[in-house]
């Protein structure tokens, strides 16, 4: 009877140790996990468009808070995480009262509005830069792909049509604007095409040089370039520098 009471502790002892042990490993493997981001306020400008759409999207579905701010908000699309604004990003006032707002800015507008490509550019550049300045907020640029160089130096806004030449010159006069600056930016250019498309999440991330598959082709779904915008976002690793992206 003593012999079955001491088996009989010893199974329970047994028990509560793997129990520990089990708790022990199971808090380890909680702690090993990334903690997930803080959600975040984002100013995007330029959200009605088709990459400021996509990144509207990818962020309002990651928790994080979005000012999406357009010419026209009723082309900004709604949903939860969303207050749709309208903003003439030239005016600077109110773009720094919103951007006083929010945690980042994003700036997803091009120089397409019928003038010269150059002029625009550097007024939404100027803009951008003195809202960020006054905010003391990051800046994250949606860039271009002429704005890269070709692996073998040459700048590939030099080797366009001239269709698309002038507004890749007016996107480079900006990245060059921000180096300039005193303010924390990311510039991020895309693959030479970019569409909407799939997202994959598998892609490529570099820095000022154009990249391309074996094949040649340099390319990246809107939907890709907007979770790479926002992983950038969330872990930052491209502050005060250019960065892209392609398949």
């Amino acid at each position: 009877m003593i012999a079955a009471m001491g088996i009989e502790a010893d199974i329970a002892l047994s028990r509560r140790v793997l129990v520990a042990a089990l708790l022990a490993m199971a808090a380890l493997a909680h702690a090993a996990q990334p903690a997930a981001p803080r959600p975040m306020k984002i100013l995007l400008v330029g959200a009605s468009g088709m990459i400021g759409s996509r990144i509207l999207a990818e962020a309002a579905s990651r928790g994080h808070f979005v000012i999406a701010a357009a010419r026209h908000p009723d082309k900004i699309a709604a949903g939860p995480n969303i207050r749709a604004v309208q903003l003439d990003a030239t005016d600077v006032p109110a773009f720094t009262a919103l951007a006083r707002e929010a945690d980042v800015i994003v700036m997803a507008t091009s120089p397409r509005g019928g003038g010269d490509p150059m002029q625009e550019a550097r007024a939404l550049g100027d803009a951008a830069i003195s809202t960020a300045r006054a905010s003391g907020k990051r800046l994250v640029v949606v860039g271009g792909a002429g704005s890269l160089n070709l692996p073998d130096g040459r700048r590939y806004a030099d080797t366009l049509p001239s269709t698309y030449r002038a507004e890749a010159l007016a996107m480079r006069a900006v990245l060059d604007s921000l180096k300039a600056s005193d303010i924390n930016w990311t510039f991020f250019s895309p693959a030479s095409q970019i569409a909407p498309g799939e997202r994959t999440g598998k892609f490529r991330v570099g820095t000022t040089t154009l990249l391309s598959d074996k094949n040649g082709v340099s390319r990246i779904s809107a939907e890709d370039y907007a979770k790479a915008l926002v992983d950038e976002l969330e872990s930052p690793a491209h502050q005060r520098a250019q960065m892209t992206i392609a398949y």
